[in-house]
C-alpha cells in the first residue's frame, strides 16, 4: 500500500479522502474490518430473507409498491429490476469526478457494514474505480431524496455488466466491456442489494466536498484581489486594524483581514496619495471586504461541518443495526445537505457580486483616483477592460439566478408515498455552476487590479512586494500587462486558470507566510 491508496473502513470518511479519489485517481482498499462487518451484516440479511415475514427492501417491492411481498425466486430479479429501472436518467453527462466521489461515498456506506451488502460486492466497487471506470450518468433523474437514485443506479448498472461507462482512455463502451478488459467479474445482485446500491446522498455529498475545497481557495484569493483593488485605488489599510475586527469577532472576518492586511504589507500606495481627493472613507466594496468575505468563509465552515457529519453517516433504508434489527428509516432524506449547497450558492453569489463592484471602480475614471478610463493605453482610442467588465457583469447576474435555492422546492413522487423531497442534487448542480463562474469572476476582478497596481508603479509608486509577486506571477502565466488593445480573451483565460489552480495564493505565500 502506498501514499496514493485510500483505505475504506467501517467509520465514515475524510473531505480529502474524497478529493484523492474523485480528482486525483487515488486507489481505494477495503478494510479487514470492513470486510468483517460486511459478513456479519450479510448474515443477518441471510436470515431474514429465509423468514416468512416482509422485510422492506429483502422480501417487498419498493416505494409504493412495498405492500408486495416478493417470493424467493423472484428476489435476485428484483434486485435487477430495480437497478434498471431506476437507471433512467437523462441529459448530459455528470462529470468523471462527481461520478467517482459518488461510488466512493456510495462503497463508504456499503462498508460501514449497515446496508446488509456482501463484501464481493463492495470489492467489486473497488475495483471498478481502480480500474478507472466511469459509469456514465446523466444530469436529471435525482430528487435529492430516497437517495440520488437514477445517478446511483447508471453506477450500479455498471457493476452489473451493463449500460455504458467510460474507461481510463476516456472512450465510452459498453460496461460489460470494460469490466472484461479489466478482469472485473459482473456482479450477480441478491436480496437488498440492488436498493442498497441506489438509496444514498452520495452525489450531492460528493459535490458539497469538491465545492468546499474549491472556495476555500476562491475565497484566500478574493482577499488577495480586494488587497489588490485596494492598493490600486489609493484605499487605507488602516480599516484592517486587527483591533477592529476583535470587536466584531465573527471568525472569518478577522481572517480575511489578516489575509489582506499580510498581503499589503510594505506597500507605497496605500492611505499616502489622497491629497488631490481627500477621502475619509473607503467604498463599500472596499471597506467591508473582510465584512464580506469573512461571512463567506464562516459560511463554509458551517457547511464542512455538515459535510463531516454525512461522511461520517450510514445512509441506507432500511438499515442493519448492530442488534441484528432491520429497520426502515428517513435517514436518506438530502435535507441537511441541500440546504448548506444552496447557503452556499447565496454567498458566492455576494462575492462575486463584491469582486464586480471593485472591478467596476477601477475602471471608471470618476471613482479611480486618477486611473485611465477602463485601464486603457490611449482611451478613446483603446477600450481598455470596458467589456472584461461586461463579462464578470454577465457572470455576476447569472450568480444570482443561481442562488435561488432548489431546497425550497419540493415535488411529490412515487404515487404520493415519496412526498417531500429535498432537492439536494439540484442545490449541487447549480452549485458546481456558481463556483465555476465565481472563479472567473475573481479571475476578471485579479486582472484589473493588477494592471491598475503596474500603471501606478509606472507613476512611480511602489506596490507592497506580494502584489509585486502576484504580477509577476500573472504575467508568466500569460495574462500579459497593460499597453494597447489586443486580443483579450486569451489574457482573462490564463488569468482564470492561474485562479482555479492556486497559483495566485501560492504566488503570494512565499512573501505573506500561508494564507488562511
Amino acid at each position: 500500500m502506498d501514499m496514493h491508496t485510500v483505505v475504506v473502513g467501517t467509520s465514515g470518511t475524510t473531505a480529502d479522502d474524497v478529493v484523492a479519489v474523485a480528482r486525483h485517481g487515488a486507489r481505494v482498499e477495503l478494510s479487514t474490518a470492513a470486510v468483517d462487518a460486511l459478513a456479519a451484516s450479510r448474515l443477518i440479511v441471510d436470515a431474514l430473507a429465509a423468514k416468512p415475514e416482509p422485510v422492506y427492501g429483502v422480501s417487498t417491492g419498493f416505494g409504493a409498491l412495498a405492500s408486495r411481498h416478493i417470493s424467493t425466486e423472484l428476489r435476485a430479479q428484483l434486485q435487477r429490476n430495480i437497478v434498471r429501472s431506476h437507471a433512467a436518467g437523462m441529459g448530459p453527462r455528470v462529470e468523471r469526478e462527481v461520478v467517482r466521489a459518488l461510488m466512493f461515498l456510495r462503497l463508504k456506506t456499503v462498508a460501514s457494514g449497515h446496508t446488509g451488502v456482501r463484501p464481493e460486492v463492495a470489492q467489486t466497487m473497488a475495483d471498478v474505480l481502480n480500474a478507472g471506470i466511469t459509469p456514465v450518468v446523466h444530469e436529471y433523474g435525482s430528487l435529492g431524496c430516497s437517495g440520488d437514485l437514477a445517478p446511483l443506479s447508471h453506477c450500479a448498472l455498471t457493476l452489473m455488466g451493463e449500460g455504458e461507462a467510460e474507461g481510463p482512455d476516456g472512450t465510452v463502451r459498453p460496461a460489460g466491456e470494460l469490466l472484461a478488459a479489466h478482469g472485473i467479474t459482473p456482479v450477480e445482485l441478491r436480496e437488498k442489494e440492488g436498493l442498497a446500491l441506489l438509496n444514498g446522498t452520495d452525489g450531492m455529498l460528493g459535490m458539497l466536498v469538491m465545492a468546499l475545497t474549491d472556495l476555500r481557495n476562491l475565497y484566500t484569493s478574493a482577499d488577495i484581489t480586494a488587497a489588490l483593488s485596494l492598493e490600486a485605488l489609493l484605499g487605507t489599510e488602516k480599516v484592517l486594524a486587527p483591533e477592529l475586527h476583535a470587536i466584531r469577532p465573527h471568525p472569518g472576518q478577522g481572517v480575511s483581514a489578516d489575509n489582506m492586511l499580510r498581503v499589503l504589507a510594505g506597500s507605497g500606495l496605500t492611505g499616502h496619495h489622497q491629497d488631490d481627493a481627500p477621502r475619509v472613507q473607503d467604498a463599500y466594496s472596499v471597506r467591508c471586504a473582510p465584512q464580506v468575505n469573512g461571512a463567506g468563509r464562516d459560511t463554509l465552515d458551517y457547511a464542512a461541518v455538515v459535510a463531516g457529519r454525512e461522511l461520517a453517516s450510514a445512509v441506507d433504508n432500511p438499515v442493519v443495526l448492530p442488534d441484528g434489527r432491520v429497520e426502515s428509516n428517513g435517514n436518506f432524506h438530502g435535507a441537511p445537505v441541500a440546504y448548506v449547497l444552496d447557503f452556499l450558492a447565496i454567498v458566492a453569489a455576494d462575492l462575486g457580486s463584491i469582486c464586480e463592484r471593485r472591478t467596476d471602480r477601477l475602471l471608471d475614471k470618476h471613482r479611480s483616483h486618477g486611473l485611465p478610463p477602463f485601464l486603457a493605453d490611449d482611451a478613446g482610442v483603446d477600450s481598455g477592460l470596458m467589456i472584461a467588465q461586461y463579462t464578470q457583469a454577465a457572470l455576476v447576474s447569472e450568480m444570482k439566478r443561481l442562488a435561488v435555492p432548489a431546497s425550497a422546492d419540493s415535488i411529490p413522487s412515487s404515487a404520493m408515498q415519496e412526498d417531500h423531497v429535498s432537492m439536494g442534487w439540484s442545490a449541487a448542480r447549480k452549485l458546481r455552476t456558481a463556483v465555476d463562474n465565481l472563479t472567473r469572476i475573481v479571475a476578471v476582478e485579479l486582472y484589473a487590479a493588477t494592471r491598475a497596481v503596474e500603471l501606478r508603479a509606472a507613476e512611480g509608486l511602489v506596490p507592497a512586494p506580494a502584489s509585486q509577486a502576484a504580477v509577476a506571477a500573472l504575467r508568466a502565466a500569460g495574462a500579459e500587462g497593460p499597453g494597447p488593445d489586443r486580443f483579450l480573451a486569451p489574457d482573462l483565460a490564463a488569468a482564470d486558470t492561474f485562479v482555479r489552480e492556486g497559483r495566485l495564493v501560492a504566488a503570494v505565500e512565499p512573501v505573506t507566510g500561508p494564507l488562511a
